[in-house]
């Protein structure tokens, strides 16, 4: 596969690859997480990452090869909301990439989510890729509801944290045949 996502439009979004003058809004997603996230995804107390730590991430991964995140922006307005894409499934074969998306709480609830994440399966279906996974936590309802309406199925695999949750597996098929 190997393809890089580049651009996607839909009606009311651009993804595009991130910039590094947006990490204050990349660190933003930080600290609004959920305290049941683990520490090592949330700012920490001596408040890394910090802007800069995040300027550099970004730097970093714009050499990566294959699909990567895309920051979401809104067409109307320009601003960045979030970030929606694909990265590489820590277990799991290249081929099946994980979906990963995050949006500011402000601008939750709007189904942005869905039609970054539509836009990036979609992709994902034409660049041939077969299936996909997410990795959600189970009391995510938010985004485990955005899942089921792009047809992701629980796996029926999940990974318990103890005073976290459990992360459970879900996966969506992208051949020709699945729906």
């Amino acid at each position: 596969m190997g393809r890089s996502l580049g651009t996607l439009e839909t009606d009311r979004l651009v993804l595009r690859p991130r910039r590094a003058e947006e990490a204050a809004i990349y660190r933003q997603l930080w600290l609004e997480r959920d305290q049941r996230v683990p520490a090592g995804r949330r700012v920490d107390p001596e408040g890394r990452p910090t802007v800069a730590d995040i300027v550099l991430q970004i730097r970093a991964t714009q050499q990566d090869p294959g699909p990567g995140i895309l920051a979401v922006e809104r067409k109307g307005t320009g601003d960045v909301i979030g970030y929606c894409g694909l990265i590489p499934h820590g277990r799991g074969s290249p081929d099946e990439p994980e979906l990963a998306f995050e949006l500011l709480r402000a601008t939750q609830g709007c189904g942005y989510a869905t039609e970054a994440a539509r836009a990036v399966v979609a992709w994902a279906r034409e660049a041939g890729y077969r299936r996909l996974r997410a990795g959600v936590w189970d009391w995510n309802t938010p985004s485990r509801r955005v899942l089921a309406k792009l047809g992701f199925l629980e796996s029926g695999r999940g990974e318990p944290a103890p005073g976290q949750g459990v992360t459970l597996l879900m996966v969506r098929e992208l051949d020709e045949f699945a729906s």
